[in-house]
């Protein structure tokens, strides 16, 4: 699968039923700067954004801060994220990345 069928393929959720910051998370989470962060933290946030607690939610906009390469390397763990990102909000992602993987071309 190219980049183009996960586009093609992702599930939005009803955006009217979020709240005006769970729709800005999940417009930032597919407009990153690069679209190897767009697909990765993209399809993350479309499947769990209805689902989060506050908490997490405070968490995921932390990390959304971060410039994208260190995140990409973090996620894919090329390298380890230093002790004040690494946290279950950051977990969750890396899982949700493991159990769908993307296939690049």
């Amino acid at each position: 699968m190219n980049a183009r069928a996960c586009e093609d393929e992702r599930t939005f959720p009803d955006a009217e039923d979020l709240s005006p910051r769970r729709r800005r998370i999940l417009y930032h989470s597919w407009h990153r700067g690069t679209r190897e962060m767009d697909l990765l933290l993209g399809r993350f946030v479309d499947s769990a954004i209805g689902d989060l607690p506050e908490a997490d939610l405070d968490r995921l906009e932390e990390l959304m801060e971060v410039e994208d390469k260190l995140l990409f390397a973090w996620i894919i763990g090329r390298e380890p994220p230093p002790p004040e990102h690494d946290g279950p909000t950051l977990a969750r992602i890396i899982s949700f990345h493991r159990a769908n993987p993307l296939a690049l071309d």
